[in-house]
């Protein structure tokens, strides 16, 4: 029987190293810092430059570890208000590769291209992005926007 425990022993030892490299190297990818030059625009052209977005929270500062509203206003290039769009929101934490705690929606148009974003949270300081996927009569298109809490 000791006869292969040794062996036993050095697979789970093989094994268990490359666990802690495993996760060494996802922290390593995952704990990264902010750009320096990081952009923290609330109005920005999104990726394809078929919408112009800007988002406001309702308040600010925004608030830590409580939900709370945004308006998202829609425009096109032109400055014409984007009506009947179908928006999705998505995001998180870049330095700590988790998404955000809470699944905000847009919860209704409320006319000349702005939507009430509700459900919003954020749990921490730092870091934090927010992805709009933006359908409307010009198309499909994206926009990134980054946030310093």
């Amino acid at each position: 029987m000791s006869s292969y425990a040794h062996p036993l022993r050095r697979w789970s030892l093989a094994l268990a190293g490359l666990a802690v490299a495993s996760t060494l190297a996802v922290a390593g990818c995952v704990m990264r810092t902010p750009p320096a030059d990081l952009d923290l625009a609330r109005s920005r052209s999104a990726e394809a430059g078929r919408y112009v977005v800007t988002v406001a929270p309702a308040s600010d500062p925004i608030p830590l570890g409580s939900m709370h509203a945004w308006t998202v206003e829609i425009r096109t290039p032109d400055g014409q208000p984007v009506e009947a769009a179908k928006i999705v929101v998505d995001g998180g934490m870049p330095q700590h590769g988790h998404g955000l705690p809470s699944q905000p929606a847009v919860t209704r148009y409320l006319g000349d291209g702005l939507y009430a974003l509700e459900g919003m949270k954020f749990t921490m300081p730092g870091w934090w992005v927010l992805e709009f996927d933006v359908e409307g009569k010009s198309g499909r298109d994206g926009v990134t926007f980054n946030l310093m809490l």
